[in-house]
């Protein structure tokens, strides 16, 4: 079933299809946490609905905004929703394959990238790979190093790489990031309430940069009585980036 949903930023409205894949709170933090380079071309992969990049039309200051998706479903869905807000000025989907990046992107042409990628890697038996939601939780159709090569082509020298990812995976992240030159710059883990180990952790690297990262000080999500924390809602007000 479809739905729309008011995102309460600049009157901005997606369009989600709740038989598949409605965002979460990890998109929120990654339009919040990522380093967008003004007057550039940002490009956000496993663009899902499209949540991420519709957010940044709002919190940054990017010359244009690509999303890029495997799933047909999900990239009309998520051009829907840039008609749907006058968008398509600064905001396009690409439905693409990011293992055939090279066939969609130029080396080196991009300034930033994001992404909110499937989590859970393959080590879980036979998975429908036309399953919209499995392949969006799912290493069934890409995996880490697969982001991490495409992304280091398309990153310009210096570019910024942003992520959002479960903590647990922490150590493939930044092995895959390594291999593929984008050094870890900066890391925030975020957990559900203080006394919770983090569940998520957000990752930003630099093409090309040297070693020297900065761990940030944790961001927890609730309160002791189940509401979202001062620290989040101060966290998702947001600035231009």
């Amino acid at each position: 079933m479809e739905r729309i949903d008011d995102l309460a930023i600049n009157n901005l409205k997606i369009i989600q299809n709740t038989d598949w894949f409605c965002y979460g709170t990890d998109a929120v933090l990654l339009s919040n946490f990522a380093h967008i380079i003004p007057g550039e071309t940002a490009v956000d992969f496993c663009s899902g609905n499209g949540i991420i990049p519709i957010l940044l039309s709002a919190k940054s200051k990017a010359k244009k905004i690509i999303g890029v998706e495997i799933q047909p479903e999900c990239v009309s869905l998520a051009k829907r929703s840039i008609e749907l807000n006058n968008l398509s000025d600064k905001v396009e989907f690409v439905c693409a394959d990011i293992k055939n990046i090279t066939e969609v992107f130029s080396a080196e042409s991009v300034a930033s990238v994001t992404c909110n990628p499937p989590y859970m890697n393959g080590e879980w038996g036979f998975i429908s790979p036309t399953d919209i939601k499995a392949v969006a939780r799912h290493e069934i159709l890409m995996n880490l190093d697969d982001l991490m090569k495409a992304s280091s082509y398309i990153l310009k020298f210096g570019g910024y790489f942003n992520m959002v990812h479960r903590a647990e995976r922490l150590c493939d992240i930044f092995c895959a990031m390594r291999k593929y030159n984008i050094e870890p710059k900066r890391v925030l883990f975020v957990h559900s309430k203080v006394d919770k180990a983090p569940k998520l952790v957000l990752i930003e690297g630099m093409k090309g940069a040297k070693p020297s990262m900065k761990i940030m000080d944790p961001l927890c999500i609730y309160d002791d009585e189940g509401n979202f924390s001062e620290q989040y809602n101060d966290f998702v007000k947001g600035k231009e980036k």
